[in-house]
């Protein structure tokens, strides 16, 4: 097994080592955990590079089943504000990976430390790692399933994160209602970010708020909106066939994130895995009907297959760290999804004009 340890140093003593990122690879990392942190910590390895916005990142829910790491070397320094601004009411990930995590913040509206919400949540989350190599073995293999261990623990083997429908985990139960306007737009969970319902609710439509695999088609509505979410998108085969059956429809459908790849599996086309996907809020995507280009929040580790597409749809975005889609569209109908986050929370939010344009199409439609 190949080692990869990196100490840490300081009053010229050597800071004791007190847990492990053990990769299924075979690469080890070294850092440091909490005392009483003594369970094993499953989940696929990823990383940000985002500098501020750890608290959205944590309450995402599309990064369920994840050890998420944090690119930029020091984290947690403003705190934790209020569930408010939070994506859902818990931390999602399997564990966290810092470098170095602030002992102090410094934030007016900031409620307790990134330390103490990390504690109080039983999130399992280690500091002083070298994440700089972590990241680049991670750029160079790609994500891999991975454990945070106490200093010398053994164990056989690791889950398998692509064999489970983490869209199930996080989706809700049972339908929800928000707003009072004259639409009405079916929101499918997948595992929807709370700022998503926020954008919604700046336009005068109701919202019913339904579970990833809930049967709408026999209902009224106006328009059809499919959430982000976690893992890989061919676990939802009921959320794909619900999605044809309302295509059929011809009513006005706006996907984000895995939404996209949803729509564009209920369109016959394919997805696959990207090597170690996107996730940060600096994403270059070119928007191609008109040149620009627009830095964007992305977290998704699948992308659409662009050969697959019939020639019924286009591709409206492209990621240009990468060239992959980043968006689609269907030439007559309206339809259309993009892989980014035009809603942010972290980040840009210079594509919130997708909101409008979702709107503008459903009043035309009416």
């Amino acid at each position: 097994m190949v080692q990869i340890r990196n100490y840490y140093k300081y009053s010229m003593n050597t800071m004791s080592l007190t847990a492990q990122l053990v990769l299924k690879s075979g690469e080890v990392f070294d850092g440091e955990a909490p005392d009483d942190q003594e369970r094993i910590s499953f989940g696929e390895v990823v990383f940000t590079t985002g500098m501020v916005g750890y608290v959205e990142a944590l309450t995402d829910p599309s990064y369920a089943g994840q050890i998420l790491v944090f690119t930029y070397p020091l984290i947690g320094n403003y705190g934790v504000s209020g569930s408010d601004t939070w994506e859902s009411h818990k931390i999602h990930v399997r564990g966290a990976i810092f470098s170095e995590l602030s002992p102090y913040y410094s934030n007016h509206s900031a409620h307790f430390s990134l330390k103490q919400w990390l504690t109080e949540q039983r999130i399992p989350y280690m500091t002083k790692v070298d994440t700089r190599a972590l990241t680049k073995c991670l750029r160079t293999k790609g994500v891999v399933s991975g454990a945070i261990v106490p200093l010398g623990t053994k164990f056989s083997d690791f889950e398998d994160f692509n064999e489970v429908n983490w869209v199930r985990e996080v989706s809700i139960k049972e339908p929800q209602y928000y707003g009072a306007g004259d639409k009405l737009i079916i929101v499918v969970d997948c595992g929807m970010k709370e700022n998503i319902l926020r954008s919604f609710m700046r336009f005068p439509v109701r919202i019913k708020r339904v579970p990833y695999d809930y049967d709408f088609t026999h209902e009224e509505f106006d328009g059809v909106f499919i959430s982000n979410g976690p893992g890989d998108p061919i676990q939802c085969q009921k959320t794909i066939t619900i999605l044809r059956k309302a295509m059929a429809q011809h009513k006005p459908t706006f996907g984000i994130c895995l939404g996209t790849q949803l729509m564009a599996l209920a369109a016959e086309a394919k997805t696959y895995k990207l090597p170690f996907g996107h996730r940060s809020h600096n994403q270059p995507c070119l928007h191609l009907a008109t040149n620009r280009c627009y830095l964007t929040s992305q977290n998704h580790g699948y992308a659409v297959d662009e050969t697959s597409l019939s020639s019924d749809w286009r591709v409206t975005f492209r990621n240009l760290n990468d060239q992959s889609v980043a968006g689609i569209e269907h030439h007559s109908l309206p339809f259309f999804s993009v892989q980014f986050h035009p809603e942010a929370a972290p980040g840009p939010e210079d594509t919130q004009w997708l909101f409008q344009k979702f709107f503008d199409w459903i009043k035309q439609k009416s």
